[in-house]
C-alpha cells in the first residue's frame, strides 16, 4: 500500500492493488495449498483457519482501513469499511479464484486477463462506493 499522498487517481490505485493481488493469490502453487487446505479442512480445521485469517481476513482488514482514510479524503462513500473492503475483496478474488481451485491451474488467467478482470471489478465497485457527481 502506498502512503495517501501518492494516490492521483482512487480507480487507478484500486486497479493496480486488484491487479497485483490477483497475481500473487493465482500461482500454481498457491493455489494447490488452496486445494489442500480445502480438502484436510474437516480433519485439520487450524489449517484452514491459519489460510483464512493469513490470507483473505488480513487483506480485508487493511483495506478496510484503508477505506476508511479514502472516505475521510472523500474517495469513497461507505457506512461500513469492512463490508466494502469484502465486497471489492470478492468482486475481484470470487470468479478467477473459484475457476482456478475448481478447474485446476491451467485455468488460471493470463496476466493481461487477470488486469482486465481487475478493472471490471473496480468499474464495478466504483459505481456502488464512489460519490456521485452532480450531473
Amino acid at each position: 500500500m502506498q502512503p495517501l499522498g501518492n494516490i492521483g487517481d482512487i480507480g487507478d490505485y484500486l486497479r493496480a492493488y486488484a491487479a497485483r493481488q490477483l497475481l500473487v493469490v493465482l500461482t500454481p502453487r498457491l493455489m494447490q495449498l488452496r486445494r489442500l487446505v480445502i480438502g484436510e479442512a474437516g480433519r485439520f480445521p487450524e489449517l484452514g483457519q491459519a489460510l483464512y485469517e493469513g490470507g483473505a481476513a488480513r487483506a480485508i482488514a487493511a483495506l478496510a482501513a484503508e477505506f476508511e482514510q479514502f472516505v475521510e479524503r472523500g474517495w469513497l462513500v461507505l457506512e461500513d469499511a469492512h463490508s466494502a473492503a469484502t465486497h471489492f475483496n470478492w468482486l475481484v478474488m470470487g470468479e478467477p479464484v473459484n475457476k482456478a481451485m475448481l478447474l485446476g491451474d491451467e485455468a488460471i488467467p493470463s496476466p493481461a486477463a487477470l488486469r482486465q478482470h481487475a478493472a471490471d471489478a473496480v468499474r464495478v465497485f466504483l459505481a456502488a462506493y464512489a460519490p456521485r457527481r452532480p450531473k
